[in-house]
């Protein structure tokens, strides 16, 4: 489903903006953020090192986890791609549950879909 991101929640642009901001300014395929159950947000890009190789998505995760959030209330991340991974999705279903909104964003910002960690 594709959807104009004017029509977002104003927590939800938010989150798509850090995640342009993120993919931007560090030159990266992908920026992610994630929104936890209190409000907080987690931003992160892309990781690509000889050792480790993370996603935007799966990093903004992480970073959630590590920062003590118990649960997610929404993820972005802006790519390319035509859709999250189903390794990204599973990250956000871990934390926030199935039914957790994912946002695919192009790299201006419009949200291409809009699907579940289902």
């Amino acid at each position: 489903m594709t959807t104009q991101s004017t029509g977002l929640a104003p927590e939800d642009r938010k989150i798509i903006t850090l995640a342009r901001s993120a993919r931007a300014r560090n030159g990266v395929p992908e920026g992610a953020a994630v929104r936890d159950d209190t409000g907080r947000t987690y931003v992160a890009g892309t990781v690509d090192l000889d050792s480790l190789k993370l996603s935007a998505l799966r990093t903004a995760v992480a970073m959630a986890v590590a920062s003590g959030a118990t649960s997610l209330e929404a993820a972005a991340v802006v790519t390319e791609a035509g859709a999250a991974s189903d390794e990204d999705r599973a990250a956000v279903r871990d934390l926030g549950g199935p039914g957790t909104p994912v946002l695919v964003a192009a790299p201006d910002g419009t949200v291409r879909l809009t699907a579940t960690a289902g």
